[in-house]
């Protein structure tokens, strides 16, 4: 963006956060950060999702509001209360934060989703104007997206983001213990369809989103959704390691118990939108995104 900018962004700390807070630094603008605690530094704004308070008159003046909070859906097993979590982390808080969107009138909310909007897709490559699927993540997303949807007057984006690979954390980093000791291999028969986009291309997409007219769901993946199978077998070619351990579906949902079916389901999503729009991918093939992400 050639105009430096005053950008609000919740979720600061996460893994998308923290690396889209640096990057919109070093380009220039005016970053400050969501926090839930009293205010201890000039570019922090206090918020309590649980509560809905914010602090309008620190937001006044803003010209982007981004929306990434949430508690992990990966971090803990599904059981009622933490499922009750998932929800609520991502409806109270988007409510909060649309509330204060709709007072202090941004040019642009982005507000986090996740490609759990389509449930279960097989082999069907779904886009945007797909509709909602019928599981516990779909359900979450459908409320998450229309606490966004609660805004009115400001160009609303809704990032629907697919499995974001970094070594740093999310699933990947979290795959290249087990691989570097030639203990990866493929999940359940690995035909489920992972799609998947770099960290990188996180970050340059929003930032895209951020300068560019677009309006409405935007799903964030690679145009190239993989198999599992794909995905390891590229991942072990990457770190020079065999990929011979598959873990069996019922053991998988044993240690995961409800997040199991995320790791095994089969989501074949396609970036309508960005592509509509003119977005292109830095990395766009698993291959060389892989490459690139182990060699860093």
């Amino acid at each position: 963006m050639s105009v430096p900018q005053r950008i609000a962004i919740t979720g600061a700390s996460g893994l998308i956060g923290t690396a889209l807070v640096g990057h919109l630094k070093s380009e220039g603008h005016t970053v400050q950060r969501f926090v839930r605690r009293p205010v201890v530094a000039p570019d922090e704004i206090q918020w309590d999702p649980k509560t809905g308070y914010v602090d309008i008159e620190a937001l006044r003046g803003v010209d982007a509001i981004i929306h990434l909070a949430g508690v992990g859906v990966g971090d803990k097993r599904w059981s009622k209360k933490y499922k009750s979590e998932i929800l609520n982390s991502r409806l109270l808080g988007t409510t909060a934060i649309a509330h204060a969107v709709n007072e202090v009138k941004p040019q642009v909310f982005i507000s986090a989703s996740a490609i759990g909007w389509y449930g279960e897709s097989g082999n069907r490559s779904v886009v945007e104007s797909d509709r909602v699927g019928d599981d516990f993540l779909a359900a979450v997303c459908r409320e998450w997206e229309g606490a966004a949807d609660l805004v009115t007057d400001v160009r609303t984006v809704k990032i629907r983001t697919g499995l974001v690979l970094d070594p740093t954390g999310g699933a990947l980093g979290k795959m290249l213990p087990l691989f570097r000791l030639g203990l990866g291999g493929k999940l359940g028969n690995g035909k489920q369809w992972w799609s998947w986009i770099t960290l990188h291309d996180v970050i340059r997409a929003i930032t895209f989103l951020l300068e560019n007219k677009v309006s409405g769901p935007v799903n964030l993946t690679s145009p190239n959704p993989v198999t599992n199978q794909e995905f390891t077998s590229a991942l072990a070619r990457a770190m020079h390691r065999p990929a011979l351990f598959p873990a069996p579906a019922i053991a998988l949902k044993i240690a995961l118990g409800g997040f199991s079916s995320e790791i095994l389901g089969s989501k074949r999503v396609m970036p309508q939108a960005l592509t509509d729009a003119g977005f292109t991918w830095d990395y766009p093939h698993i291959t060389n995104a892989l490459t690139a992400l182990i060699q860093e």
